[in-house]
């Protein structure tokens, strides 16, 4: 067929657009056929030039890519893929897609053909299925970083062909299976005799651990095996690894048989750690481990004997952890005495005779717990240990015993507060917007945020300031000198979590600007992600998980504008740039044809909210800003993919950034959404009739060309449902949980006692209630809220909405909504906050849960089993737990005369934020925590309603 001249001269410039580009073509594709796989891509990946055009995170050598960097900086929009395409980049060396989270599927087994490939870093997104074997080709490779995603099925045996390989990190996925070694056949792990981590742990892992998985050949150094379900016995080779400096077997539950022997062999052993297993045997001799820092032996089943002679031969022991195994005699002095000592757990044993901690006791030790023993006597001499000393459960805590050290509880000296870096400010300082935050050095600026997690600490002292200031002097030198534009770091709230990881927050602060660039971002997360910053000793080995970042600019580029990727080459030439344009100018007519049509339909169907003459059909404003359709657009970037985050019943959540610098949450009804034109001129009314800090803000709202929309303040880390969930990345401990549930009674108890006339939410659930940057409660969704008291009474008479398993029964039954239905929802959420648990699931409905479970002559009133596993189930560490059941539990009385006033329950929520040891202020007065970006905070669940004409399909059982 006989081409156009146009057509001709179209397909000419296509060709020469090739040849004059610095990137070979077929790497070209290749790039251009990935990021086709991904919704959002770096803003410059424009054109056909990767290398001569500089993209975002390519790297090349001559005209080939040789290396893709783009560690958190693909965001917003549905997850991606990582397409087959990558093998079209023949010559790469490095591919960092780490840390983001919105990248996940199945990873390609085209990945093998990258022979020249050697690191591979994919750590902390979302990639599921099982580890292609194929990855046992890239011979290369001497990084693999597959932690902190979602791969299942076994380690594949070819991995054992990498034999260059230094660093093999698999932690925190899904693995099954047990430890591929040679067969003769298929190659295994214990032919990786020069890798250096194996980091296994938080799988689920399984069978026995071979012994031939160990040889004298290894160079090992970390080995992390914990939080599997390992069975059978530790195997005797592992004493021929010389050189291991971290040992990780615990929380194998099934991990039975004695202690290598050998064991004492590992004389550059730093970290040991052997708890919560059913190991029997002796216990280990680690006589000439002088390396030892932290030991823990606790929870196992070894043989009954005393104290061994090692427990005073470790000069380097800082935390000595032997807890409930049975050990005998009396402790020995010079054991208190050790340098670097800082914490003894030794609760559960059958130490006896006479406690004598002497007046040389080590200047760092700063706990003994010595519950549950056998001691009858404390001799006290020269000047005597006022640190923390717990000696509750022996007999010289006889019963209505005075004494300090007989109390679990209010130590002379308890844990200090998590730590927080310091703000250097002089006078005042300046306030910052809602997107901001303030550095370390005192000037408002947007940080990377994220959070890191230390798989093996050699201390135990988290109240020593000493380790955070060398942290942070030490990661900002690592940052200076890879050249990132970093001003501060700031680290906050370290603790000890579920996988005995030490776990702290991470803030970093640009330098010479307020927002970090996407270049900046890839860089620091490689820095962090790809292990080139290496931490202080002290801290061991560490994995990164980063906060999804917004950048001020997000452009995400089109289909439309791939497409057309060719023809920006073709600008000199005139005729081809006539027949682009003109063709442009066809497809915008017709679309705004398009539009302008949906839009008249549209119009006609809002006409009853914004053009009905009745003055209660239009909403009553008390300063809420009325914005144009236009002024929107701009501000989220025409309603973009990259700014879209969350879906909620009533249509879609878009960020936008205000001419002013704030941040807004943009909320745009679609058609046919589940909240109609009467729910959003009440939140409308509503939420600018009210003005407190637990209350959720609106900005404005949006009545123009048809549309309806509602603007509200940027609230960063999502919903409480989400945080409960583990879905946001928000870990609640038991201060936090408290202090986020007072600042929600706070804002309900507004509503009901300050606000004029008194409003009842109606639907107070766990995803109506919205975390900020410093987990400040905030009540939102008022689309079912309803006035009380403009008639003089305390109820109104209304249509039965809400959503199942926080509904009030009365309410329901009656029709008769007062402020007390929110004290029936509130309540429910109050054991939500506790369980983790949805309200209602499988027909199991959790008022009623507790109510079996609960018995009030045991600790915790025997709800051990319905606790969320994330809180612990120490007695001392929820204190104020049997009060808080007890609030909930009157909270959600049958009769609502029976339930407290929210003013009243916000002062038993002070009183128990006390008890527990954390005040009674808000979150928003006490910390700070790593912001993330919700899904859907604004939007929440659908609301279930029921309407009183009949009974619900599936009829909720309160009690």
């Amino acid at each position: 067929m006989e081409l156009s001249p146009w057509l001709f001269m179209f397909s000419v410039l296509v060709k020469a657009s090739v040849i004059m580009a610095d990137t070979n073509g077929q790497d070209t594709a290749g790039l251009i056929g990935i990021a086709a796989s991904w919704n959002t891509h770096p803003s410059n990946w424009v054109g056909n030039d990767p290398c001569g055009e500089k993209w975002i995170g390519i790297s090349c050598t001559g005209d080939r890519v040789t290396s893709i960097r783009l560690s958190g900086t693909l965001r917003g929009g549905k997850p991606g893929t990582l397409s087959g395409d990558i093998q079209s980049l023949s010559e790469l060396q490095l591919l960092d897609l780490s840390q983001n989270k919105n990248l996940g599927g199945s990873l390609p087994s085209s990945i093998g053909t990258l022979s020249n490939l050697q690191n591979l870093v994919l750590a902390g997104c979302s990639f599921s299925g099982e580890i292609p074997q194929e990855i046992g080709q890239l011979s290369q490779l001497i990084f693999l970083y597959l932690n902190s995603n979602r791969f299942t099925g076994p380690i594949p045996s070819s991995l054992g062909r990498l034999s260059k390989l230094y660093w093999l990190d698999l932690g925190e996925n899904m693995l099954t299976g047990g430890l591929p070694i040679f067969d003769g056949t298929n190659p295994g792990l214990d032919n990786l005799t020069n890798t250096k981590h194996f980091h296994f742990g938080v799988n689920q892992l399984s069978g026995t651990i071979p012994r031939q998985i160990f040889n004298s050949n290894m160079k090992l150094i970390h080995l992390l095996l914990d939080n599997n379900n390992f069975s059978g016995s530790m195997p005797p080779t592992l004493g021929l690894l010389n050189t291991l400096e971290v040992l990780r077997f615990d929380k194998n539950s099934q991990l039975s048989g004695a202690v290598p022997t050998n064991i004492n062999n590992l004389t550059k052993l730093a970290e040991l750690h052997l708890e919560n297993n059913q190991l029997t045997g002796p216990l280990p001799d680690l006589t000439g481990m002088s390396s030892l820092s932290f030991v823990d032996m606790s929870n196992n089943s070894f043989n009954a004997s005393d104290a061994p002679s090692w427990f005073t031969a470790l000069p380097s022991l800082t935390s000595l952890y032997l807890e409930n195994l049975g050990i005998g005699g009396q402790l020995p002095q010079a054991l208190f005495s050790l340098s670097a000592i800082q914490t003894l757990r030794l609760r559960g044993n059958r130490f006896n005779g006479t406690l004598n901690i002497g007046s040389g006791f080590g200047t760092q030790l700063q706990k003994i717990d010595l519950q549950d023993n056998q001691i009858a006597q404390i001799t006290v001499t020269g000047t005597p240990y006022d640190k923390q000393l717990i000696l509750s459960g022996n007999p010289i805590c006889e019963q209505g015993s005075s004494e300090k050290y007989c109390k679990t509880t209010g130590q002379s000296n308890p844990a200090a507060p998590p730590y927080t870096t310091f703000k250097n400010c002089a006078g005042l300082p300046p306030t910052c917007l809602s997107s901001q935050l303030l550095s370390p050095s005192c000037t408002c600026a947007v940080p990377y945020r994220g959070t890191l997690f230390f798989r093996a600490p050699s201390f135990s002292d988290l109240s020593n300031e000493s380790y955070y200031l060398l942290l942070e002097k030490d990661m900002k030198a690592k940052f200076l000198l890879h050249q990132a534009p970093v001003d501060s770091i700031a680290l906050q709230n370290p603790f000890i979590d579920v996988s005995n990881n030490l776990e702290m927050s991470l803030e970093v602060f640009p330098s010479g600007k307020i927002q970090f660039g996407e270049q900046d971002i890839s860089d620091i997360g490689f820095i962090l992600t790809n292990q080139t910053y290496k931490p202080p000793p002290v801290f061991g080995p560490y994995f990164f998980i980063a906060q999804q970042y917004l950048f001020q600019n997000e452009v995400v580029a089109s289909k439309s504008k791939k497409n057309s990727m060719p023809l920006i080459v073709g600008v000199a030439v005139g005729g081809a740039v006539v027949v682009a344009v003109l063709l442009a100018l066809i497809v915008i007519i017709a679309k705004r044809k398009r539009k302008t049509h949906n839009t008249e339909e549209r119009s006609q169907s809002f006409a009853s909210l914004d053009m009905k003459s009745t003055s209660t059909s239009i909403p009553q404003l008390r300063g809420a800003r009325m914005f144009t359709f236009d002024e929107l657009k701009k501000i989220t970037n025409n309603f973009s993919e990259a700014n879209d985050i969350g879906t909620g019943g009533f249509g879609k959540v878009y960020r936008g950034t205000l001419p002013t610098g704030q941040l807004v949450a943009v909320k745009r009804s679609q058609q046919g959404s589940l909240q109609g034109s009467l729910e959003f001129r009440t939140e409308i009314e509503l939420l600018s009739r009210v003005h407190h800090k637990n209350v959720v803000s609106l900005v404005g709202f949006c009545l123009d060309q048809g549309e309806q929309m509602l603007v509200y303040e940027y609230i960063p880390n999502g919903t409480l449902k989400e945080s409960l969930t583990g879905k946001s990345g928000v870990r609640l401990d038991w201060k936090r949980r408290l202090r986020v549930i007072l600042g929600t009674a706070k804002g309900i108890a507004y509503l009901h006692e300050l606000a004029d006339p008194p409003i009842v939410h109606r639907d107070i659930k766990s995803s109506n209630v919205l975390l900020d940057e410093r987990l400040n409660a905030k009540v939102s969704d008022f689309g079912l809220s309803k006035l009380l008291g403009e008639d003089g009474r305390g109820m109104v008479t209304t249509q039965v909405k809400g959503t199942m398993g926080y509904l009030d029964p009365e309410y329901y039954m009656t029709q008769q909504l007062t402020d007390r239905s929110d004290v029936y929802s509130f309540g429910v959420l109050l054991l939500e906050v506790i369980t983790a648990k949805k309200p209602l699931e499988r027909g199991r409905y959790i008022v009623r849960e507790v109510h079996t479970a609960l018995d009030r002559s045991k600790d915790l009133y025997g709800l051990h089993e319905l606790l969320d596993p994330v809180l612990g189930a120490a007695p001392s560490s929820l204190g104020g737990l049997e009060q808080y059941v007890d609030l909930a539990l009157r909270c959600v009385e049958e009769a609502g005369a029976d339930r407290p006033p929210m003013g009243e329950v916000v002062a038993e929520i002070e009183r128990i934020t006390r008890m527990a040891g954390g005040g009674a202020e808000s979150a928003s007065e006490s910390m700070s925590y790593p912001s993330r970006t919700p899904r859907h905070p604004y939007g929440g669940d659908s609301p279930a309603e029921y309407s009183s004409s009949g009974l619900p399909s599936s009829r909720v059982e309160p009690k």
